[in-house]
């Protein structure tokens, strides 16, 4: 309900920015250390939860760095 008039009343292709949103969701879900996902991946595998957290975090972090220059790129070239 805040992303995408925000992204009308800045002239943001609407795509660009629920892209943005929906990866932000799916890396937060696949690093927090709170995200139901993560508990049942550490608890099936019978490793220690920060454990697991901790070493999931440069698979994210990698992708992470990767989308947020794609995002940066193409909002330049949108805007």
């Amino acid at each position: 309900p805040v992303v995408m008039p925000l992204a009308v009343e800045i002239a943001l292709p609407a795509s660009l920015m629920l892209g943005g949103v929906l990866s932000g969701g799916i890396f937060g879900d696949h690093t927090s250390p709170l995200s139901d996902t993560s508990i049942i991946s550490s608890m099936a595998a019978a490793s220690d939860h920060v454990d697991h957290v901790n070493t999931q975090m440069p698979y994210a972090l990698v992708p992470a760095g990767l989308a947020a220059a794609a995002f940066v790129a193409a909002g330049l070239l949108a805007g």
